[in-house]
């Protein structure tokens, strides 16, 4: 059994993929650099992240693959599932060794189980969209909190920094414990160091830090909820379906 170590980030990923071609010896797991080797193994090689590596076997993977392809291998990576980074090298290795595409075999399991993973990301990302909910701070600041399933916040700046370029905003994932602050000109990742705040476990901000209108403006949006609501079509399980119970809290129409 061959073993590489690694750093656990993407760019740490790519390095491992390059290193395996150099020494064509291609690994049968990889570990976190700091998890204990297996008791039987017949070597270990640690991969030491190098952006120069990782960036020329990213841009061999873009000519290859169709850049809707590209963009799943960075879904599958932020779906932080435990197999994703063994799958990943995988079918990297499939798209290099190639001569024709294989984006669409869903035959072989590899490239299925990537693309299934990928959707499911692409799936949670949507929701987070859908459900995002924000709340004006008495600065301007809009604040908007959610617990995704995956590491899908990364995947949302693009949408919000379009959608609300003249505003700024923060958008927390407080699963992960970081987020992202808009000033109207850039985006930075930011972290809070006090995680005991209220607005960081319940999704609701104290009252004292919101805009003065935010009260208001909350519960029109309650009343037009409750409003549009035809209670003798009410299917609970189709609801719950459509808006998971997870997100509940930090939806403004469902909290009192």
């Amino acid at each position: 059994m061959i073993i590489f170590t690694y750093d656990r980030t993407f760019e740490g990923l790519l390095t491992a993929l390059f290193d395996a071609y150099a020494r064509r010896t291609f690994p049968d797991n990889l570990l976190h650099e700091t998890e204990p080797l297996p008791l039987f193994y017949d070597e270990a090689h640690h991969v030491v992240t190098d952006l120069s590596k990782s960036e020329r076997v990213w841009k061999a993977l873009c000519r290859k693959l169709p850049h809707r392809n590209s963009t799943l291998l960075t879904y599958c990576w932020l779906s932080e599932s435990p197999e994703a980074p063994m799958l990943l090298l995988r079918y990297m290795k499939k798209v290099i060794d190639s001569p024709t595409p294989i984006n669409t075999d869903f035959a072989d399991p590899v490239i299925l189980a990537v693309t299934q993973l990928g959707r499911k990301v692409s799936g949670e990302r949507y929701r987070i969209l859908q459900f995002m909910r924000f709340q004006k701070l008495a600065d301007g600041t809009y604040f908007g909190i959610m617990e995704p399933l995956y590491d899908v916040i990364p995947l949302t700046i693009g949408h919000f920094q379009d959608r609300f370029a003249d505003q700024p905003w923060i958008i927390y994932d407080a699963k992960r414990k970081y987020g992202y602050f808009y000033n109207g000109t850039q985006v930075n990742e930011i972290t809070f160091t006090n995680t005991a705040q209220r607005a960081l476990i319940t999704g609701k901000v104290d009252e004292n830090l919101l805009d003065k209108n935010e009260k208001l403006y909350q519960a029109l949006w309650k009343n037009y909820f409750d409003s549009i609501c035809i209670r003798e079509r009410l299917n609970p399980v189709k609801h719950k379906k459509d808006m998971p119970v997870r997100y509940w809290k930090f939806l403004t129409e469902k909290n009192e």
